[in-house]
């Protein structure tokens, strides 16, 4: 009997949660400003958020590290402020993974927003709601499809990160191993039978998200007709 340590899984999933919830925070208002801006700098803000796309995750890693390392400059003034290090710690994990899924968080709420315009808010405005009032009653409700898409996105894509968390985390067991990175040391140790079963629990995991993906925004789209 194989003796499994889902103490990676567990790491994995609080990751992904964690940077799912901080990402729909940060990129909500972005994205709004992006869907109705003109401003002259609004390419240069879009390709920045983009850039994980296309940028080599080892690539964006190394630079993460630089950054976030003890020499580096959000390293050395958060280790002034808090006497501890970003790099190698769950902290950092979260950082770098916020950064790498920006795009799969901003870009559906773009869409959403700008397929809502702005004649929704501008009703609310003339019943005199407050911005906060337009936000949950107006722009949630109208734009629902979109964060649940973002946040089923951000979420899967946290889970099957590699190469960022492994530049900037390492591999320390209970700390910053996560499961993408148990299942490579495993391959390396030869040891294909773990490997295999934490890649199936990774594999089902991530068809079950697609599934309830679509079948949610079927669900969606049909009331909305």
């Amino acid at each position: 009997m194989v003796d499994i340590n889902w103490s990676p899984i567990w790491l994995t999933l609080q990751l992904a949660a964690i940077t799912t919830v901080l990402l729909l925070i940060i990129s909500t208002p972005l994205a709004w400003w992006l869907a109705h801006t003109k401003c002259w700098c609004k390419s240069v803000v879009e390709a920045l958020v983009s850039l994980p796309l296309v940028i080599p995750p080892t690539v964006l890693g190394f630079y993460l590290l630089v950054i976030l390392g003890s020499q580096g400059v959000v390293g050395e003034l958060w280790q002034s402020l808090t006497g501890g290090h970003l790099a190698f710690t769950f902290t950092g994990l979260v950082i770098g993974s916020m950064i790498f899924s920006l795009p799969f968080a901003v870009h559906p709420l773009q869409n959403a927003f700008h397929a809502m315009g702005t004649r929704p808010l501008e009703v609310a405005a003339t019943l005199r709601a407050s911005p906060l009032d337009c936000f949950f009653s107006v722009i949630f409700p109208l734009a629902r499809p979109g964060f649940l898409t973002a946040a089923t996105l951000t979420f899967s894509h946290t889970v099957g990160e590699f190469g960022v968390v492994l530049m900037i985390g390492g591999s320390i067991p209970g700390k910053t191993q996560v499961l993408s990175i148990a299942i490579y040391e495993h391959v390396e140790m030869a040891d294909f039978q773990t490997a295999h079963i934490l890649s199936g629990v990774m594999l089902l995991f991530s068809f079950i998200i697609l599934v309830a993906l679509y079948a949610i925004n079927k669900h969606l789209y049909q009331q909305g007709k």
